[in-house]
């Protein structure tokens, strides 16, 4: 995907004077990085002082140390999978090679590398991610906690090969922020986990390319910060990566005022992507689990190299946490709401370990559950960890003198989210907040007044998902779009208005009604929004727990308007539609399950499965994943005056 003109000039729309102005400053530095590049300093006497208090690896449970190792293994037999693509090549890596179209990012200078164009370089995606290095980090887990030289020779053998391949500012792992915060990060860990092993120091702090490497790493992230509408979860990555190196690796003359100012950076950042509730601003609930790992992750490294914290840097991840343990439902799982990629902070862990359950896990153990959180019952290596390195706080963490909610809280107002539960596990999520986070809202989806509804932790209506970034623009599209969503889609256009693949040039603004999700016996929320002009979208929600009935009333102010309203069922969800019912069925646990969705008989319906041109139909349970599932879509005209009611019944 190439960007043309127009994409820039909608792109530099979004921007205010000062970002502008920083931006240009960018371009000056970087050609004369290119005729100048700076230099490392000379550094002797270099050593590694924050390595895991004795004993912490002894705390780790045994079946999660089982599943570390069967990933290690795995890794060491060459294989891994990547956003759905399978890599059998990782005994050996190719670091800039795409396997998804099997071409090869150019070894230029970094900033001359086109890596938005996948006709040149590739999937980016694809290449960047296992130049994250958390694969290694799982190795290095490995041989922690068993011993094995075998997983430190494999890490020792893939970095001075990536150091080997990607010199400073060459090729296209020195492109993007994100990548180098989050690799320095891998990098710390790495060489904490590798501590017992002999190579260690001379894998990093006895090696001058090692040194090479993590200075110019840090010096790129100094020079280059994501600023002003790309302030997202990008600086947060850059800032916990610069600030745990300059930490754990405060080897050379600017490690101080590197580490000064991305703790400051950090601070100012983690509180502009917070909401007050806790709930990320980006409304995209995978982001909320990045920027709360490398929140977390940073705390770890101040408190190993006694560095002091400000106390509103713990008070957001306390916030954050207790807001993820709000909106979870039964089976653990958040909102799959707006943009998604699997991006991860840490990774320590086997496959099998739930991402969110260990985030709960490490939340109980730095700051103390709540008794309203739900239970957490598996296990996680990177807890105890993370627990070990982390002072303890007065009172359970930041709380001493917080004031933290006292039962669990359903309604997110600044956040537009609320969440309705029922009887036998009924949960649903009502979308009427804002459309995204900052003026381009890069990681929303037009899904305004949206609906989200589980059963025993089964989607019934599902968020489709995310599925990909770059290089598939009908898809991306699609899985941004109205029609992409559980809500109403008016004149076949999108409520907000796409500029580009991470770009919107006008927002829908919604607003929440009303409110009561816990009501005398019966749930209700209701919201609109402005994102057709001339017309106004209301939708109520009534959750009536006697009953196990969710009504969805959709109503239409204003100018008349070609409609169509979907519904996307989980992939799990069999369904015979006749007329306007629909039957749907699943198993759960061995259990048959069924819910009746009586739809509004104004609209002419359809099942749709799996198709491609256009897309509709899909499910995405994963970034690069999609699978065919059931969407259906209501067809007719919504006259100033339309009211559409939509009952899902679920049986006893």
């Amino acid at each position: 995907m190439t960007m043309s003109a127009g994409w820039y000039l909608r792109r530099l729309s979004r921007m205010g004077p000062r970002e502008v102005g920083g931006r240009a400053g960018d371009a000056v530095r970087r050609r004369r990085w290119r005729a100048a590049p700076p230099d490392c300093p000379d550094v002797t006497g270099a050593r590694f002082t924050a390595s895991l208090p004795a004993g912490t690896l002894a705390e780790v449970p045994p079946d999660a140390v089982k599943r570390l190792t069967a990933e290690a293994d795995r890794l060491m037999d060459g294989h891994a999978e990547f956003f759905g693509v399978g890599r059998d090549d990782l005994a050996d890596p190719d670091w800039s090679y795409d396997p998804r179209t099997g071409l090869r990012a150019p070894q230029v200078y970094a900033f001359d590398v086109p890596y938005r164009d996948e006709e040149a370089v590739g999937d980016i995606k694809q290449i960047w991610e296992p130049s994250r290095h958390q694969y290694l980090t799982v190795l290095a887990a490995a041989y922690a906690v068993t011993g094995d030289e075998r997983y430190a020779e494999r890490v020792a053998a893939h970095l001075r090969s990536w150091w080997a391949a990607n010199p400073p500012l060459r090729g296209v792992h020195w492109t993007s922020g994100i990548e180098l915060g989050i690799r320095l990060l891998s990098w710390v860990w790495i060489r904490r986990l590798l501590d017992g092993w002999p190579g260690a120091a001379g894998l990093f702090e006895d090696n001058p390319v090692a040194l090479r490497q993590i200075w110019h790493h840090q010096r790129w992230l100094a020079a280059f910060p994501s600023r002003g509408s790309s302030a997202n979860n990008h600086v947060i990555a850059e800032t916990a990566g610069q600030f745990a190196a300059a930490c754990a690796f405060g080897w050379f003359p600017s490690s101080a005022r590197w580490r000064t100012d991305a703790l400051r950076s950090l601070e100012r950042q983690l509180r502009a992507n917070t909401f007050g509730s806790g709930l990320n601003r980006e409304l995209a609930t995978e982001y909320h689990g990045l920027v709360l790992e490398l929140g977390l992750a940073a705390v770890a490294e101040a408190d190993a190299a006694g560095v002091p914290v400000p106390g509103s840097v713990r008070l957001v991840l306390l916030r954050m946490t207790d807001a993820l343990a709000a909106v979870v439902d039964n089976r653990l799982r958040p909102p799959r709401q707006g943009d998604a990629d699997d991006g991860h902070g840490l990774v320590v862990d086997g496959a099998g370990t739930d991402r969110w359950a260990s985030l709960l896990a490490t939340g109980d153990a730095l700051f103390g559950r709540l008794a309203w959180w739900p239970e957490v019952t598996g296990t996680d290596v990177r807890t105890p960890l993370l627990a070990a390195l982390v002072r303890p706080y007065p009172g359970n963490g930041a709380a001493g003198a917080v004031s933290r909610p006292v039962s669990r809280p359903d309604r997110f107002a600044d956040a537009g989210m609320t969440i309705l539960r029922g009887p036998e596990e009924i949960w649903c999520r009502c979308d009427g907040g804002p459309h995204g986070f900052l003026s381009i809202a890069a990681h929303a989806h037009a899904d305004a007044l949206s609906v989200e509804v589980r059963h025993d932790g089964v989607d019934v209506l599902a968020d489709p998902g995310t599925f990909c970034y770059h290089g598939q623009p009908a898809w991306r599209r699609y899985f941004r779009s109205t029609l992409g969503h559980n809500t109403l889609q008016l004149d076949d256009a999108d409520q907000s208005v796409s500029g580009g693949p991470f770009l919107w040039t006008r927002q829908a603004r919604s607003r929440v009604l009303a409110a009561d999700p816990s009501g005398d016996g019966v749930a209700r929320w209701s919201a609109e929004h402005d994102g057709y002009q001339r017309t106004v979208h209301r939708r109520r929600v009534e959750l009536t727990s006697a009953s196990r009935e969710l009504r969805i009333i959709d109503e239409v102010r204003g100018m008349g308007r070609a409609a169509r309203l979907a519904f996307h069922l989980g992939p799990a969800i069999g369904v015979e539609l006749t007329e306007s019912r629909a039957v749907l069925t699943w198993t759960r646990d061995g259990e048959d399950r069924s819910a009746a969705l009586d739809l509004p008989g104004g609209l002419s319906w359809r099942a749709h499965r799996g198709e491609s041109d256009p897309p509709l139909g899909w499910y995405s349970a994963g970034f690069g994943r999609k699978e065919p599932a059931t969407t259906l879509v209501g067809t007719g005209f919504a006259d100033g005056t339309a009211e559409f009611t939509t009952v899902l019944r679920f049986h006893g």
